[in-house]
């Protein structure tokens, strides 16, 4: 390959980072603007989320004194997490071209010879529980099955102590 074809490509690779990145931070502008309101069926609780979700006004109709406090609770709760999953969907669909772009991309692993594919190693995490505090969902016990014996008995360095003549 000629040095000045290389060039040419070197460069048209940097003009369609360069083209990704203002794709991206277009929609992260675009992101931040996204809200949602979720209104209970009656109209009696009404909860608006920013784009990450976070309760930025809630308001109640004249008729909220009919209800409890505790049915109060429950409708702003219910109301504020609809509103969140709505949000979440229209970051996703904003997103979605981003993402449908880098797919048709090939991955590092296809261009580098014996790279791994990050991707696939990326621990995927657990879904996020909604369940309120103190709730049975919260109370299960984390068990861990990876894990190796440690002896805490004596023996052990503290960080100040020398090793072969070499100090910590």
């Amino acid at each position: 390959m000629t040095s000045g074809r290389m060039e040419g490509e070197i460069a048209g690779l940097l003009e369609d980072f360069r083209s990704r990145m203002r794709d991206i931070a277009e929609a992260q502008r675009e992101r931040v603007k996204l809200t949602a309101t979720a209104t209970t069926r009656d109209k009696t609780v009404s909860v608006t989320v920013n784009a990450n979700g976070v309760v930025i006004e809630t308001r109640f109709s004249d008729r909220i004194d009919e209800l409890s406090y505790d049915q109060i609770a429950k409708a702003v709760t219910r109301m504020a997490q609809q509103a969140a999953d709505e949000v979440f969907a229209k970051s996703k669909a904003l997103a979605a071209p981003l993402f449908d772009e880098q797919a048709r991309l090939p991955k590092l692993s296809d261009v580098i010879e014996g790279m791994p594919d990050i991707e696939t190693e990326i621990p995927r995490e657990p879904p996020v529980s909604l369940a309120p505090p103190g709730s049975s969902e919260r109370d299960e016990v984390m068990t861990f099955t990876d894990v190796e014996s440690y002896n805490h008995g004596g023996g052990s360095r503290g960080p100040t102590e020398s090793v072969a003549g070499q100090a910590w």
